[in-house]
């Protein structure tokens, strides 16, 4: 297995938390090492970047244990490994065994997959969470098993919170007393105190392009009632709502409450502008958590951030918080000449120790044993926010969570809607105008794919 560099991340669903308990003297075991794989080659096209990689140091202890050699040929982020599989797929260029996947995309990949069911018992499937599972079944076939899930959180730099003399200011300038937002029109207000008054470079941070500005628009438009498709699955995006939205990222932008750079952010840029202290507040992934806890990635948030619950969307009829999740997975392509052996390093990959070892991290993890060791070891941490962290991902996977449309079509809807966004972010067209031409383009596709037929 070849030594691999560091980057960083996205991501994704539902997951929850069970009443096990872990005796914290056992270990935690590996699993999938108990077949003789000796002479096989395991081919992995798989994501890469930052703690993302962390996982992979584990590989050679499945090497040594099963004598097989595990070669990753492709370490992408998630945008280009997505483009890779689909490549891959379509021009029939398939020649690895084990292969990222994600609760968002693996739709549109499941004509050139290996159904799972046969390679994984009730049994080994029993720790992982139901709402996970079910999600990763289309008709009747397991596509997927999950690696570790996430869903967004508010982040915001405790100081800002904290400070009774910004606290007293916010309150003589707005009449109201400045706390931890839990509306959009309140992160709206805040934002905008922030940057007017020289306390924060930028009031609000986001990733504006790609599938990641097409992910927070829908947050955004969900929790304040709206829809990207009706019932019979026509765009609703471009409504009244879809429009509020739309209208709040160009205000932000027009007004300097988000970077002017941020159409050319993806998560990594996003998250640095949090790591330099230079955004007040923003939603993001748990998955971050380490990072920003760290002293040499993140010296101006380490220790200085808080977490909260998201926010309640604009105040409409059908208003709820916002909660926007997913899942990252392991899955077989059909291509597979080493179906057997993909299954025993996935079931490796996913074991509750490889899946312990990254919950360390800050991911949000997918079993419920891993659950309840990482609940136990945080109250034994001595920092507060990694109590606070963990109850309110409990909250939000069991009452919050929201997964994009699991529709094949949900990238090639992304692709088609995010430069309308940018556009109307930029001023270049209006809201409503760009949305009626988003809508518009993604009708035609919906049409082509067979759904009003």
């Amino acid at each position: 297995m070849r030594k691999l560099p560091i980057l960083l991340m996205v991501a994704i669903l539902a997951l929850g938390f069970s009443g096990i308990s872990v005796a914290q003297d056992d270990e935690p075991q590996y699993a999938g090492l108990d077949q003789d794989l000796s002479g096989t080659t395991i081919r992995m096209a798989t994501i890469g970047g930052g703690t993302y990689e962390a996982m992979y140091d584990s590989i050679p202890v499945f090497e040594e244990a099963t004598g097989a050699d595990v070669e990753i040929v492709a370490l992408l982020d998630g945008f280009a490994i997505d483009q890779k599989l689909k490549t891959d797929f379509a021009t029939g260029a398939v020649d690895y065994d084990v292969a990222w996947d994600h609760t968002s995309f693996v739709a549109q990949y499941v004509d050139f997959l290996e159904p799972l069911q046969s390679y994984f018992t009730e049994e080994e499937l029993a720790p992982f969470s139901p709402a996970i599972i079910d999600a990763a079944t289309i008709d009747g076939n397991l596509y997927l098993i999950p690696r570790h899930a996430d869903v967004s959180a508010l982040h915001y730099r405790a100081d800002l919170y904290n400070d009774p003399e910004i606290a007293a200011a916010y309150q003589e300038a707005t009449g109201t007393e400045l706390a931890v937002p839990t509306t959009l029109a309140e992160i709206d207000q805040q934002a905008r105190f922030f940057v007017e008054n020289g306390y924060s470079t930028y009031g609000y941070g986001l990733a504006g392009k790609e599938e990641a500005l097409t992910g927070r628009f829908y947050e955004f438009l969900f929790a304040s009632g709206g829809a990207l498709f009706d019932e019979n699955m026509e765009p609703a995006f471009n409504g009244e709502i879809g429009v509020q939205v739309a209208t709040l990222l160009r205000d932000w932008y027009e007004d300097g409450i988000i970077p002017a750079d941020t159409t050319s952010l993806l998560w990594d840029g996003d998250a640095q502008n949090f790591c330099n202290g230079d955004v007040a507040v923003k939603l993001e992934w748990y998955g971050w958590y380490s990072y920003f806890q760290g002293e040499e990635s993140c010296p101006e948030v380490a220790g200085n951030f808080g977490l909260a619950r998201g926010p309640l969307g604009f105040e409409n009829e059908g208003q709820t918080r916002t909660g926007w999740a997913g899942a990252h997975a392991f899955s077989i392509p059909a291509a597979s000449q080493n179906k057997e052996a993909a299954a025993q390093l996935i079931k490796f990959l996913t074991s509750e120790r490889v899946a312990y070892e990254e919950a360390q991290l800050g991911y949000l993890p997918v079993r419920d044993d891993v659950w309840a060791r990482i609940i136990a070891d945080a109250g034994e941490s001595g920092i507060p926010l990694d109590v606070e962290r963990l109850e309110i991902a409990q909250t939000q996977i069991s009452e919050d969570f929201r997964t994009p449309p699991l529709i094949a079509e949900w990238i090639p809807f992304s692709n088609i809607f995010y430069p309308q966004l940018q556009a109307i972010i930029l001023g270049d067209v209006s809201p409503q105008e760009g949305l009626d031409a988003a809508a518009a383009e993604t009708r035609q596709m919906m049409a082509d794919a067979g759904y009003y037929d």
